[in-house]
This record gives structure tokens, sequence and C-alpha cells, in this order.
């Protein structure tokens, strides 16, 4: 079997409102937690309560994602203005 090879460069990653992406999701697992927890007992006797930590989870995980890519996007901000300024003043380079 032949080793598979691209015949293409790859795209270019998408870049989007990535901290809105992210707290909007984390939201939505905070909103799921809320919304299961007057059905504690229901799920409880089924259980299914994973249901309902599962939620609990993917909020407090989000939380850490907010933080890490609010982070990454203020780097990507510092990187650009420190490119751009370095172009306008090529003397500046260090």
């Amino acid at each position: 079997m032949a080793k598979w090879t691209p015949k293409h460069e790859a795209p270019e990653p998408l870049e989007g409102p990535i901290v809105a992406t992210i707290t909007g999701g984390t939201i939505i697992w905070f909103v799921l937690f809320v919304v299961q927890l007057p059905f504690y007992g229901w799920f409880a006797d089924r259980d299914l309560l994973w249901w309902v930590w599962t939620c609990a989870a993917g909020g407090f995980l989000g939380l850490i994602g907010i933080w890490y890519v609010r982070g990454r996007d203020a780097a990507l901000k510092r990187h650009a203005a420190e490119a751009s300024s370095a172009e306008a003043d090529p003397s500046a380079q260090t």
C-alpha cells in the first residue's frame, strides 16, 4: 500500500470570533445544568445523574477555555501590534 501524500497545500486555519464562541458554549452548558437541577431526583431514580454532572463539567471546563482563548487572542493582537510597529519603524528592530 502506498503512503498517502497530500496533493495540495493545507488551507489556512479559519479565524473567527473564538472568544464569543467559547463563551456562548459555556453559557449553554451552564443553562443546561441549571435547567436539569429541578429534575435531579428524576435523574437519580433512573441512574442518569451523569447528564447533570456532564453539563456542570462542560460549564467549568468552558471557563478554563474562556481564560485560555482570551489569553491567546491577546497574544495574537500583541504580536500583530509589534509586527505593524516594526514595519512602520524599521530602525526600532532589535
